[in-house]
């Protein structure tokens, strides 16, 4: 039974080394803003745990935690390992902000089920409030904890403990619903608040749950928007390029608040890919090491420590710092893109940024769709045989165009792979799938004819049948190897 007690002084401290190498931050589930795996899709709560931590006086030390709730969390691993996270900066150099800072943190354990620390930095940095979730609710959580840190500036405790109590109790809201927190808040999936309840004539706090199936939009959803403000336009296409290679890619900021939020909208720029790799979306000093790994990353670290990062052996690491508007690579990715795609993006970019809606997610969503739209085309289905899909006939297209050799890299990719996976596996269990990538390509006057074919097909599919698309020629035979079985 959660009681009343749970935001009372802790005497609990996160103690031990943590592993560089450790599984906190490791690769895993979906990008952030998106859900990936089952638990993130279906999490038990809204949220796991929320804390309060003190800002440690060195690097060496650890962050004690002063309070938590629900006062039985017993989670030893993440009350050891969590607080670290609550301060990616040099504390024993970097000045106190006047300002109140929002950031996250993302941990990922071994069966890819990612978790989201929502951090509130309050004023001067002498300690930061936490909640811990698998819903990657970002406007959502940054309201709450600045509500929680109002009612504690005026020691309003117990305030505090009944919405929390209430936000751990209610079941998450469904579409068009909303769910009341007592004493006039709520979180809600629709975009309008709520009547207020009978009884209650105060206003309503209205925490509105991001709808999983629109686009990011401007000034709505906070990423994307920090990002086209901080980032020049050609910088986004830079990091889009280099995540979109699986690069090892660094950002770095002063401002926590910009940094995550850069590294979180370029994640969701990839959609309806991906971010299969590590994802730090602000580094701990602890694990700076994990910037020498040799996998692909997006790792978010703040100035104070840019100084210990560069000083590492950093090989074949693109770097983008966003105080400096500056994007250093090694590699040619922009260029590996077909020339049509730069283009568009280039063209259009800074105009949909100036403009509120969802523009700018559009225009990606648009990219995508011209670079994997022909995804499609390669889908096979015999009669009593699972749907595959046909690596030789997906490279076979567009031959001698630059889009041809940009899929001779993309079929290696495994951010792509695991796209191709996830289509395989909805149409394989009956699932079927209508989302807007598959709605943006049938917009795409450049796969009309695919489209036909394969709504000829989805619809056979759904009835039992079997069909082959008439653009996948009848000899193609593609070998296992070359086949993504689900």
């Amino acid at each position: 039974k959660l009681s009343g007690s749970g935001l009372r002084a802790q005497p609990c401290t996160s103690t031990g080394p943590q592993d560089p190498w450790g599984k906190g931050p490791a690769a895993g589930g979906g990008p952030a803003g998106t859900m990936g795996s089952k638990a993130e899709r279906d999490p038990p709560a809204v949220f796991d745990w929320f804390f309060e931590a003190a800002c440690p006086a060195s690097l060496q030390e650890d962050p004690p935690i002063l309070r938590q709730f629900p006062p039985d969390f017993r989670d030893q691993e993440a009350m050891q390992m969590v607080p670290k996270f609550c301060f990616p900066f040099d504390v024993e150099r970097e000045p106190p902000s006047a300002a109140v800072q929002h950031f996250t943190f993302a941990l990922t354990d071994l069966s890819g089920t990612r978790r989201y620390g929502f951090c509130h930095l309050r004023a001067g940095a002498h300690s930061c409030l936490c909640i811990l979730s698998h819903l990657p609710w970002f406007e959502v959580f940054y309201k709450l904890l600045n509500t929680v840190g109002d009612l504690l500036a005026q020691d309003q405790v117990s305030e505090v403990e009944e919405l929390l109590l209430n936000l751990l109790q209610q079941p998450l809201p469904v579409t068009q619903a909303s769910v009341e927190l007592g004493r006039g808040v709520t979180v809600s999936s629709a975009h309008s608040i709520p009547p207020p309840a009978p009884g209650n004539s105060g206003p309503l706090s209205c925490f509105v749950a991001p709808d999983s199936g629109r686009l990011p939009s401007i000034p709505e959803n906070r990423n994307l928007t920090e990002l086209v403000v901080a980032v020049t336009d050609e910088n986004i296409v830079g990091l889009f390029a280099a995540l979109l290679a699986e690069r090892r890619v660094l950002l770095i900021a002063s401002k926590l608040s910009t940094l995550t939020s850069c590294v979180h909208a370029s994640c969701a720029l990839l959609y309806p890919m991906h971010w299969e790799h590590v994802l730090i979306p602000t580094l701990p000093p602890h694990l700076l090491d994990y910037c020498c790994a040799p996998m692909p990353y997006l790792i978010g670290v703040h100035s104070s420590l840019a100084e210990r990062v560069r000083e590492k052996a950093l090989e074949e690491v693109v770097v983008m710092n966003v105080d400096s508007n500056t994007l250093e690579t090694p590699f040619d990715d922009v260029q590996a893109l077909p020339p049509d795609v730069v283009s568009l993006l280039r063209l259009r970019l800074r105009k949909v940024a100036l403009a509120p809606g969802e523009g700018v997610s559009r225009l990606f969503l648009k990219a995508q769709a011209l670079l994997f739209g022909g995804y499609r085309d390669a889908l096979i289905c015999s009669p009593g045989q699972p749907v595959t899909f046909s690596e030789e006939a997906f490279l076979a297209q567009k031959p001698g165009a630059p889009l041809q050799a940009f899929h001779r890299r993309a079929v290696h990719l495994q951010l792509f792979k695991q796209f191709i996976e996830g289509r395989l596996e909805k149409l394989n269990t009956g699932e079927g799938f209508s989302d807007l990538f598959e709605q943006e390509i049938t917009c795409n006057e450049g796969f009309s004819g695919a489209v036909r074919s394969y709504q000829l097909w989805a619809d056979n599919l759904k009835k039992g049948g079997g069909a082959l698309l008439h653009s996948v020629k009848a000899k193609t035979q593609p070998a296992v190897k070359n086949m993504y079985r689900s």
